[in-house]
């Protein structure tokens, strides 16, 4: 007769996430398919009036219900999840890597440059971001590129301070000053040695950044310096809908929705990444 403990643990490998970190993940694949194929699956062009109700409630020929002209909201809502996930993608992707690069850069070098780069960057973080953004964005006018650059400048000083942050403690690390001790240039130093070890959280303060960018987006476009008619994001869509709040019209609560469920569900997602499975036999 076999013993009790004749067959080896069965080992496992991999990575392991929560429940609540799966939904969350599937929520904003969905919202970021609907950026990619959105509208092309939309049952009626966005600008087209297919109710004569305006604020119609939803039905099974629109299921988010009609806006303040009669256009389907579901249609409006999948354009708007492109321009909302589009440009929030774009500016949070020029914020942190120009935020990463001169941070470890100004941690690597240190001296005049890194308190230069540091004392013009907390300037730059004192101004309110909203504030900012209001007065850029009617000074200069609004468009996509615009958006991008000054969505980007603005949480780039965040994410310098985050990235440096974390570059100055690797940069007193051995291998550091091994690296150093051999000649290695600044270059090497930060592509080598330093960015590998900070992937991590970089790419974690990437997705609350992304979040940070996507309210700010959503505000500007509620006070009508955002995304310029006839595109619309959700934030313009809750602007021009905000007439049907008294009614309770899907109109107003479904582009402020998919806002939250995006929002909420990248959070979740960030603080529920995916644990590695160790070998138990080991």
């Amino acid at each position: 007769m076999m013993s009790k403990g004749f067959w080896p643990t069965p080992r496992r490998f991999g990575y392991h996430m929560n429940a609540v970190g799966m939904v969350a993940a599937l929520v904003v694949c969905f919202w970021a398919l609907a950026a990619i194929i959105g509208p092309m699956l939309s049952p009626y062009p966005p600008g087209e009036i297919v109710d004569f109700d305006y604020y119609g409630p939803i039905s099974a020929k629109l299921w988010m219900g009609s806006d303040y002209l009669g256009r389907d909201i579901f249609s409006r809502v999948l354009m708007g999840a492109r321009y909302t996930v589009g440009i929030s993608l774009a500016a949070v992707c020029l914020a942190c890597i120009s935020g990463v690069v001169l941070g470890m850069t100004a941690a690597v070098v240190g001296g005049w440059l890194d308190t230069g780069i540091s004392r013009f960057l907390d300037a730059l973080n004192s101004i309110p971001s909203k504030l900012f953004g209001l007065v850029m964005v009617a000074a200069i006018g609004s468009s996509i590129p615009v958006l991008i650059v000054l969505l980007g400048v603005i949480y780039t000083p965040g994410a310098y301070r985050f990235a440096r942050a974390l570059a100055v403690n690797i940069n007193t690390m051995d291998f550091v000053t091994v690296a150093r001790a051999r000649g290695e240039r600044t270059g090497y130093l930060v592509v080598q040695e330093i960015l590998p070890n900070i992937t991590g959280p970089v790419l974690a303060d990437l997705g609350l950044r992304f979040v940070f960018i996507v309210l700010l987006l959503s505000g500007l476009s509620f006070l009508g310096l955002g995304v310029q008619p006839p595109n619309a994001d959700w934030g313009s869509l809750v602007r021009e809908n905000i007439g049907g709040l008294p009614f309770g019209a899907p109109a107003v609560l479904m582009p402020s929705l998919a806002i939250a469920s995006l929002t909420i569900s990248v959070n979740l997602l960030i603080d529920n990444l995916p644990v590695k499975i160790r070998d138990r036999s080991e």
